[in-house]
């Protein structure tokens, strides 16, 4: 019986310890075919420089000759011939002074520029892709569900708003860049610091009247455009537009991951992160106030936002961001 037994202990040893190594060599399939996949995307996604600049903060801006740009991997923009600048701004902005009077320029600059006729791109690395859910997923925005907004000219506590929150990451396929000094993606300095200086930047997104084209500008660099002919509905224009801010975790449960400063609305100039003179442009390439604004946000104790309209200086202005996971919001 003894004998027994003790075969039929080692009989199931065999099984379990074989059952964990079949799945130790699915597992290792899997991270494999994971590897394979990054490379390919990795090869895909960062074009042959013509030269390229490692910034103080990690980065690699690699300077890509203006034609082989990312973009053109789009299928409708096989052809394309690329439009230089926008035929025309919109009347009506705000070109006040900033809070600084200091140029702002991007860290890698300390380094180096890119030559004529290249872009900068900021290099893409294994584990920029490993953030997302998948490898597919990288570069796509998740879905989301058109919210509830509220509007800032009802009653509306902080505590009770209603609205969205999502991830997003960016990549260029589709963008044609156009600017050999700014990369999307690299960072700004210098930067605002709490309770002491602030840094602005001027966002501007407009649709060219004439060509179409949905033109991105970043202070006084025009950066480049989104076709007209990759877009469905956006070729007439736009019928919601909305600014915030977005954090992103691939781990369940609330993230830590600051939005803006890291700090609540409520603690105002110089300490929370601010959207001000927020304009849109109208059917005659006008820029004009937005009128009543939504306020959404889903989880108020973890992020927040403030709006207002009542200052001469910032126009229709947000405050936004918060600190994430805290005792407050576990």
């Amino acid at each position: 019986m003894a004998a027994t037994r003790a075969c039929m202990i080692a009989l199931v040893t065999f099984l379990v310890l074989e059952g964990v190594a079949a799945a130790a060599v699915g597992t290792a399939g899997t991270s494999e075919l994971r590897r394979r996949q990054v490379r390919s995307l990795l090869k895909k996604l960062n074009k042959a420089p013509l030269a390229s600049i490692e910034s103080p903060d990690g980065d690699i801006i690699d300077c890509v000759h203006i034609s082989k740009q990312p973009a053109f991997d789009h299928p409708l923009l096989k052809n394309h011939t690329i439009q230089m600048r926008p035929s025309c701004h919109p009347e009506g902005l705000y070109d006040d002074s900033n809070v600084s009077t200091y140029s702002m320029t991007q860290t890698w600059h300390q380094n180096g520029k890119c030559p004529a006729n290249t872009i900068p791109i900021r290099r893409t690395k294994e584990e920029d892709i490993l953030r997302a859910s998948s490898v597919t997923r990288f570069g796509k925005k998740s879905p989301m569900s058109v919210p509830k907004f509220l509007s800032v000219d009802e009653h509306n506590p902080l505590d009770v708003t209603i609205g969205h929150q999502h991830a997003v990451t960016y990549t260029r396929k589709g963008f044609v860049q156009t600017n050999n000094k700014v990369g999307i993606g690299a960072s700004f300095s210098p930067v605002s610091s709490y309770g002491g200086l602030q840094y602005e930047i001027t966002i501007l997104i407009w649709k060219d009247p004439k060509g179409g084209n949905w033109w991105l500008q970043v202070g006084s660099n025009i950066l480049g455009y989104w076709p007209s002919s990759i877009f469905s509905n956006l070729q007439n224009g736009a019928s919601n537009i909305m600014w915030g801010g977005e954090v992103y975790s691939p781990y369940a449960g609330q993230t830590s991951t600051n939005m803006g400063s890291g700090h609540f609305p409520r603690e105002g100039f110089g300490k929370a992160s601010y959207i001000k003179n927020i304009q849109v442009v109208d059917s005659f390439n006008k820029l004009k106030p937005p009128g009543p604004l939504g306020l959404g946000n889903k989880q108020p104790n973890c992020y927040s936002v403030q709006s207002g309209s009542t200052s001469k200086n910032w126009g229709t202005y947000m405050f936004y961001g918060g600190p994430g996971k805290n005792p407050s919001c576990p």
